[in-house]
């Protein structure tokens, strides 16, 4: 059963040049893209910096307003088209999918407690009395791998994995079905990685989570994705299982971007295979190149 189905997403930004800022043009940021998420898999969305990778995300979650295409999102079992609904409607669906950010030391308000920052979605909803959300944020404090005892600590009392896990706590408060981590793992140091991608795993078995997981390191992605979708200038041009996508890339970009991954064996030698844009049909069509594995070739 499919929690999320994105179909012909576009989004475009206006250039706007002048002393009355005029609109010249625009960047085609998103151009045609369509996905979609089965309920409890993580889906990798993974692509060069530019892409569109972070503006898919956030067209899904309704931060930006697409241009056009659809967003279907399910819901207490029935499907609602999120991309045509006002700012004022959206409120009682943003609290079934929420967003963990790339870097847990801007994400956090520094002026504001550990506490206050995860009680936050629950103010904002009005869920519970003052003692109850209490409660529940040292509940979610427990949950993510830390002390209720530093409930009243500021960010900057925090270490960097410590903070992407008050990230991850706030983004579990309202317990929702839907999660995208957008780079959650590139400001931490390997060894911090590892316990979070752990923290990840478990979390997503033990609430029944979905994932969209835009990512850039294509290591990490193999190890906690079921399926990965490619992205190239605004467009999925490769989308399959996982194993597939790096066992046996069809898209030329794929291929580039598969090989310039590093190899833990110094020996072995690895054939770095450049990308020519000129065999790159930016109009070319998903079509199937085996079970589940659409390449636009």
């Amino acid at each position: 059963m499919n929690l999320l189905e994105v179909t012909g997403l576009k989004k475009f930004f206006p250039i706007r040049k002048g002393f009355l800022r005029r609109v010249v043009g625009q960047v085609r940021a998103v151009d045609g893209v369509s996905f979609h998420i089965r309920q409890g898999e993580t889906l990798a969305l993974v692509g060069e910096s530019g892409c569109g990778k972070t503006t898919v995300s956030r067209c899904v979650l309704r931060a930006y307003a697409p241009s056009e295409g659809e967003i279907k999102f399910r819901v207490d079992g029935k499907v609602v088209d999120l991309a045509p609904l006002p700012k004022r409607a959206l409120k009682p669906y943003r609290r079934h999918m929420q967003m963990v950010f790339q870097d847990p030391f801007s994400s956090l308000n520094p002026r504001m407690r550990a506490f206050t920052i995860v009680e936050e979605p629950l103010v904002i909803h009005k869920i519970g009395s003052k003692p109850e959300r209490r409660e529940r944020v040292a509940e979610l404090f427990r949950l993510v791998g830390l002390e209720p005892a530093h409930l009243d600590r500021y960010p900057h009392e925090f270490s960097g994995g410590q903070r992407q896990r008050i990230g991850l706590a706030r983004a579990l408060a309202l317990n929702p079905s839907f999660i995208i981590a957008d780079e959650p793992l590139s400001a931490l140091d390997v060894s911090i990685q590892a316990q979070v991608i752990n923290l990840r795993l478990d979390l997503q078995q033990q609430l029944k989570l979905t994932y969209l997981f835009v990512a850039h390191d294509l290591r990490l992605v193999r190890h906690i994705s079921s399926r990965v979708a490619v992205m190239y200038l605004g467009k999925i041009v490769e989308m399959g299982p996982t194993a597939s996508i790096f066992e046996e890339p069809q898209h030329p970009y794929t291929q580039a971007l598969l090989s310039a991954v590093p190899v833990t064996d110094p020996d072995e030698r690895k054939i770095r295979i450049e990308l020519d844009p000129a065999r790159v049909n930016r109009d070319a069509p998903l079509r199937e190149i085996a079970a589940g594995h659409l390449a636009a070739v």
